[in-house]
């Protein structure tokens, strides 16, 4: 039998792993349009901001999933070129006591595209804001009739 010596083979537990620069990603999507925008942790510097408008020419064409896909992209290459190479994702919709609480059909094809540029995606959250009985919805005292 050949003795092992623990001191001749290679520690492989001492790699260093690529250092992590974070961002974050808010995402709002409406029934309208997608706007991207990235910024450092605290929130307080614009690293790059691009929406569905800026990306297509006709308006209608502003909240599809590839016009997202592409402002996403496009936001994406901004941050990277400023050292972000990981990210946390806060999704938001129109939300409010009269809008859709739940996001537009932009907001995953803009993840999707987010993570398929190399960035690391730390946490999606939702930051749809939620109505605490404030204002009277609309509609009237029997709801809208159709």
């Amino acid at each position: 039998m050949a003795e092992k010596n623990p001191e001749s083979k290679e520690n492989n537990t001492t790699q260093q792993r690529p250092s992590l620069r974070w961002g974050v990603a808010h995402i709002f999507s409406s029934y309208n349009n997608t706007v991207v925008h990235i910024t450092d942790v605290t929130g307080s510097e614009t690293l790059a901001r691009v929406s569905g408008g800026m990306v297509v020419k006709a308006d209608r064409l502003e909240s599809s999933p590839t016009a997202a896909m592409i402002a996403a992209k496009q936001a994406a290459e901004t941050a990277k070129e400023k050292g972000v190479n990981a990210i946390q994702v806060k999704i938001r919709a129109k939300g409010g006591h009269n809008g859709p609480m739940n996001p537009g059909q932009g907001a995953q094809a803009a993840v999707r595209a987010l993570a398929r540029m190399g960035l690391k995606i730390g946490f999606i959250q939702d930051c749809t804001p939620v109505p605490h009985d404030g204002c009277r919805k609309k509609g009237g005292r029997r709801g809208r009739r159709v």
